[in-house]
């Protein structure tokens, strides 16, 4: 055969044949002289939606959503404490701003909190949750000792701090649970004894039922509905059967039914479900007019500042029904922006307990998001009417400091856990500034000039 023939001329380098072959297969394929979600809407819609997802998917997206809502929410609450506790200040005889200069007290204390729990280690938070529990159930008792415990709209839950500061102890039992019972999880897990159901309910449910018990005593079942929902949680995270987990949740369920029945003041209240009239002896009268403002709210409410409803007409416009009250100053729109910065809050807080490696992180992360969102859920389906009237004020959005300051403290641990996630804090630590200066290779000699340093020292 004959050899092939090779024609005049330089022959193409390798490199170059490469990078030919690598720009063609870069292009796209045209069709109908289009490139292919190159414009258009939809390919508008599609770029937006994959740089939604992509910040979404960052590493700060929980830390962030955990501080910002927090804090919005915070600060909304402050000014709606303001607009509806004015009138019933001045009823009192004291200045409108009465009830908002201590809301705004306990607000900077509890920022102060939440600031020290999102810088501490892992390790101190499980350290503090012996103390914590031993402080609480303390408390707790004193509360039930003749002339020390203060009994306020028939429930006896509170300690007098002098003056007017009161101090309510079973709010800090939801956090103490909390703490106490992922510490004690976290420990029985890494012994491989969470399998068993002894270690699994023994001591974690004897003493939330203490707990609950000596709320009761007090007569607070709104409490004790939110610790409960914090037990079912902690149990739900450590995988506890479906059998077991139906069993505890149907004897509560008992208990509740029991507590509801003979207590006239409770079925009063389970009988205003959906209620539009006061009903007899006005026994309804909060529970409509909480609808009232509701409904009289429209879209963008009446103007700040401009219920008609905090005029005596509702009862407890600034603690247990303040949504009400925002709905009918900022009406829909604000209603809307409070559930959405709930519903920020809380799915920053599952995605912190489900991408943790930490068992502890887990179960307290979790249930600081059960106890916040069933919380909400209670007081606003209370506001609504699709719920009874539980007595449990807004997270961080209701007056009073007591349920203020261990919320603050809950939702600093959400930052801390967020802060640790490996991809978090490698994150963070690149956008801290390098301390120290770095040298500039210049020194001052003896003749007053400046001259630059060599590597090698010669000049």
């Amino acid at each position: 055969m004959p050899a092939k023939q090779v024609l005049p001329g330089r022959r193409p380098s390798a490199s170059k044949a490469v990078k030919a072959v690598k720009a063609q297969g870069r292009k796209r394929p045209v069709i109908g002289g289009k490139r292919p979600g190159g414009r258009g809407p939809l390919a508008g819609l599609r770029r937006t939606q994959q740089q939604l997802r992509k910040a979404w998917d960052r590493p700060l997206t929980a830390y962030y959503l955990i501080f910002g809502s927090s804090m919005l929410i915070t600060v909304l609450g402050l000014v709606m404490v303001y607009s509806a506790s004015m009138i019933k200040a001045l009823q009192l005889g004291l200045g409108d701003a009465y009830f908002f200069k201590k809301q705004f007290l306990a607000a900077v204390i509890g920022a102060v909190l939440l600031l020290a729990a999102s810088r501490m280690p892992v390790k101190l938070h499980r350290a503090l949750s012996y103390p914590v529990l031993t402080g609480t159930l303390f408390l707790m008792v004193l509360v039930q000792v003749p002339g020390i415990g203060v009994s306020i709209n028939g429930n006896r839950n509170w300690l007098s701090l002098g003056g007017p500061f009161m101090l309510q102890p079973s709010e800090f039992g939801k956090l103490a649970l909390i703490l106490w019972g992922a510490d004690l999880l976290a420990r029985k897990g890494d012994k491989g004894l969470l399998s068993q159901w002894k270690h699994l309910l023994v001591p974690l449910v004897p003493v939330a039922f203490l707990l609950l018990g000596l709320i009761m005593l007090g007569g607070d079942m709104g409490t004790a509905m939110i610790l409960g929902a914090i037990l079912f949680g902690l149990l739900w995270l450590a995988g506890a059967p479906t059998r077991m987990f139906a069993g505890v949740l149907a004897f509560a369920g008992v208990i509740i039914a029991l507590l509801i029945k003979t207590s006239p003041h409770r079925m009063d209240r389970l009988a205003c479900l959906g209620a539009t009239e006061p009903g007899k002896n006005d026994l309804c009268w909060q529970a409509v007019h909480g609808t009232y403002a509701l409904a009289s709210g429209g879209w963008f409410g009446s103007g700040l500042g401009a219920s008609v409803e905090k005029w005596g007409q509702l009862p407890e416009a600034h603690t247990d029904f303040i949504f009400a009250i925002t709905g009918e100053e900022l009406g829909l729109a604000g209603t809307l922006s409070v559930l959405a910065l709930f519903a920020a809050l809380g799915y920053a807080g599952i995605r912190v307990a489900g991408r943790t490696e930490d068992p502890f992180v887990r179960y307290a992360a979790g249930g600081v998001t059960t106890w916040i969102t069933a919380q909400a859920v209670i007081n606003i389906g209370a506001v609504l009417g699709l719920l009874p009237i539980a007595g449990v004020p807004l997270p961080l959005f209701s007056y009073g400091g007591s349920a203020l300051l261990p919320t603050m403290f809950a939702v600093g641990l959400l930052i801390a856990f967020a802060r640790e996630e490996p991809a978090a804090r490698a994150a963070l630590a690149m956008r801290q500034p390098k301390t120290g200066r770095p040298r500039t290779g210049l020194r001052w000699k003896s003749m007053r000039r400046r001259v630059k340093k060599r590597p090698s020292g010669e000049r």
